[in-house]
C-alpha cells in the first residue's frame, strides 16, 4: 500500500473517531508543528504533502467537512509554524542549529545555509515544497537575519501555495470523476515532485559549489 493511501485511512479515522471539530485541529496541529517546533524533520510525511492530500481525500467524502474552511485552516497554520521557526533561528541564532542532530542533519543544516544564502526570498517559497528544507529554511532565515517583512511575504506566498493548494489536489482529484479512480496515484505524483524539486536543487548546488562534507 503506496504512503499516500495509509496515511488517507489514518487520517479518516481521525474523522470517525474524532469527529470534524478535531479532525479539524488535528490535521492544522500536525501542520504547525511540522514547521514551528521541528517535527517534520523526523516524521516528514505525516505532517507533511502526504497529510494534506489524504485530508483532501477525506474531506470530499465527508457531508460534515468544508474544504474551504480546512484548506485555509492549512494555509494559516503552515504560515504560523514557519513564523515561529524563523523567530527561533533570530533569536537563538546557529547554535541551536547545532544541537539538532547527527551528521546527516548537519548537512541538511550547511546545504539549507547554502539554498538560503543562493536564492534568498525565493528560497523561503521553494522550501514549502521540500520536505526537509520547510523544517530548516525559516530557522535559517532567521539565523541569517533576513529582513522581517521580506520572510513574512515569501511564507505567506509559500505557505499559501503549498498549504492550500495540495489540500485542493486532493479534494479536487477525489470529486473529479475522470480522476478518482486515479486519486493515489495523483498523491505520488504530487508528492514525487516535491521530491524531485528537491533533488534537482541539490544537484545544481553541487555542482556550483563544494561538496559537502561527509
Amino acid at each position: 500500500m503506496s504512503v499516500a493511501a495509509t496515511v488517507s485511512e489514518q487520517v479518516g479515522g481521525w474523522l470517525e473517531t474524532l469527529g470534524p471539530l478535531v479532525f479539524y485541529f488535528s490535521v492544522w496541529g500536525l501542520v504547525f508543528v511540522g514547521t514551528g517546533l521541528f517535527v517534520g524533520m523526523f516524521i516528514p510525511f505525516i505532517t507533511g504533502d502526504s497529510l494534506l492530500f489524504a485530508a483532501g481525500l477525506v474531506t470530499a467524502r465527508a457531508e460534515n467537512l468544508d474544504i474551504t474552511v480546512l484548506a485555509v485552516g492549512v494555509g494559516i497554520a503552515a504560515f504560523i509554524g514557519d513564523q515561529v521557526g524563523f523567530v527561533i533561528g533570530r533569536r537563538a541564532g546557529r547554535p541551536y542549529l547545532d544541537k539538532k542532530g547527527g551528521a546527516r542533519t548537519q548537512q541538511a543544516i550547511v546545504w539549507t545555509e547554502r539554498f538560503y544564502r543562493r536564492f534568498g526570498w525565493s528560497a523561503v517559497v521553494i522550501a514549502r515544497f521540500i520536505p526537509w528544507a520547510r523544517v530548516l529554511i525559516p530557522l535559517v532565515a532567521g539565523v541569517g537575519k533576513m529582513n522581517y517583512y521580506a520572510f513574512l511575504s515569501a511564507n505567506f506566498v509559500g505557505a499559501m501555495a503549498w498549504g492550500v493548494g495540495l489540500t485542493l489536489i486532493g479534494y479536487y482529484a477525489a470529486n473529479i470523476p475522470a480522476v478518482k479512480s486515479g486519486a493515489y496515484v495523483i498523491a505520488a505524483v504530487v508528492i514525487g515532485v516535491s521530491v524531485l524539486v528537491g533533488i534537482r536543487a541539490w544537484l545544481q548546488d553541487r555542482k556550483q559549489g563544494p561538496a559537502l562534507s561527509s
